[in-house]
């Protein structure tokens, strides 16, 4: 008999994806301008690390907030001390407020419908635990987050059906494509209680369409499933169309349903939009109170600091700091992406086009010695442990299509981004050369053949028609 339970002996965590795999070759060996200029440089991780200045700033010039003090005062054995698990009602406050900023105040929160959780995983998984039973299952379009493998399936027994999305169309979500996943859940005899979206998409970059959310919202109404709008990218978007969140629209809808709006739940994090993902601020926002209570008391597994509580509400509240830093944030992202884009189009590389996000969703089916996902593993680790740049192979993200990749652009130095791009260039030009140089060869080789053919066919008539003439002649 086994000492150890079945989930912590079992092998479900996802833990040995290719995305994961690539974090643990970086670790090993990660670049550092100055004590290992060789190493892998770290393309496989969306993390912002572009405004951190604008952080700092606040924080040099907001010494109370930093220090723990409330007017000249120390406050440290307040915070010190357990806070409900409801969380600081200046914190849900500030954050409500910020979440609306964010959508361009279209929309509005209610702090009684919030739960706060550390971080967009805690979130995702608690909902998974509200609204599905072991052995239910969630549709998700392809390509998605491969970290929602270990998510909302590895503790909650949730299973997770692929909405197959191609490059066709953008990967956008269709009719066809939604009722197919639908009814393959349903002949694995799984019962669907739920859509999962992120919003902009990880990793494609791109916000979903009005059409599409449209699409979306009628799809749960007539099956009478849920809707999980996972937002933690809302503030990144950099270029036309702008971002609607699930809310708004649910909000301008002609017909106005209650019952559909409890159906729909929204993950928030402070994660990609502020740049900081190790504070663990995440949130779930949910019209359906018996959601919003389960969620609540789930919170008490994974609570956020009442010392970052208290912090981050002062940083929230400075509407002057929320606004400079929201649109500069977008600029330095923009300016960003099209460095890499550009970058890339230089190598011979495309990427999707997209106006969001911290990541580009990069096409390298060019490159792939054939068609398959065995090819794209194959080049996916020629990079990084030859090329020493760790990205996603898009087999990762359950994509349909060998050959994508996301790589993200937002957590490096200007400089350590061009040395990236070198390497890749240099990788490419060999790739063409050899290319160029083996279908020299099999030119070469065709020619020969092809001598050799008419040589034979020439010998072969000659010596045929010698044959049919012999008997003339003699």
């Amino acid at each position: 008999m086994s000492l150890l339970s079945t989930k912590a002996s079992c092998n479900t965590h996802g833990q040995d994806s290719s995305y994961f795999l690539g974090w643990e070759e970086y670790e090993k060996n990660p670049y550092d301008e100055i004590r290992n200029p060789k190493g892998i440089i770290q393309m496989g991780l969306a993390e912002n690390q572009l405004s951190f200045d604008l952080h700092e700033s606040w924080l040099a010039n907001n010494p109370e907030a930093a220090g723990l003090k409330r007017g000249g005062q120390s406050i440290f054995r307040e915070l010190a001390l357990f806070q409900d698990y409801h969380g600081l009602p200046e914190f849900k406050k500030a954050m409500v407020e910020f979440m609306s900023e964010i959508r361009g105040n279209k929309v509005t929160f209610d702090t009684n419908n919030l739960v706060l959780t550390a971080g967009a995983t805690s979130a995702n998984e608690t909902l998974m635990f509200c609204l599905a039973e072991q052995g239910d299952a969630f549709l998700l379009p392809t390509p998605y987050y491969p970290g929602f493998d270990r998510d909302l399936k590895w503790r909650t027994g949730v299973e997770i059906v692929p909405i197959h999305c191609t490059s066709s169309n953008g990967f956008q979500i269709t009719e066809d494509a939604l009722e197919k996943a639908y009814q393959d859940g349903q002949s694995r005899n799984l019962r669907v209680k739920g859509v999962l979206i992120t919003n902009p998409s990880n990793p494609l970059g791109t916000t979903t369409t009005l059409k599409e959310m449209n699409l979306l919202l009628n799809f749960i109404e007539e099956k009478q499933i849920h809707l999980i709008s996972d937002e933690i990218y809302s503030g990144t978007v950099f270029n036309n169309p702008g971002f609607v969140s699930v809310m708004e629209v649910l909000n301008n809808r002609s017909s106005k349903n209650d019952i559909l709006s409890q159906r729909v739940h929204v993950v928030y994090s402070l994660s990609k939009d502020l740049g900081l993902p190790g504070f663990r601020i995440g949130a779930i926002y949910s019209n359906d109170k018996m959601v919003v209570a389960a969620a609540t008391k789930m919170s008490s597994f994974g609570l956020i600091s009442s010392q970052t509580q208290y912090l981050l509400s002062a940083m929230l509240s400075d509407k002057k700091f929320t606004k400079t830093y929201i649109s500069e944030n977008q600029k330095r992202l923009k300016k960003r992406h099209e460095k890499i884009v550009v970058g890339l189009e230089k190598i011979g590389i495309s990427c999707l086009k997209s106006n969001a996000g911290l990541f580009c969703w990069v096409d390298m089916r060019h490159l792939l010695k054939s068609n398959t996902f065995e090819a794209e593993i194959d080049l996916w680790k020629k990079i990084v442990y030859d090329v020493k740049l760790n990205i996603s192979p898009g087999s990762s993200c359950h994509c349909t299509e060998p050959g994508w990749f996301r790589v993200c652009f937002a957590n490096m130095s200007e400089e350590t981004l061009d040395l990236s791009l070198q390497r890749l260039k240099a990788f490419v030009s060999e790739f063409n050369l050899i290319k160029q140089q083996y279908s020299s060869l099999n030119s070469s080789s065709i020619i020969k053949n092809s001598r050799r053919k008419s040589i034979t066919k020439w010998v072969f008539r000659l010596s045929f028609d010698g044959t049919e003439r012999e008997p003339e002649q003699r």
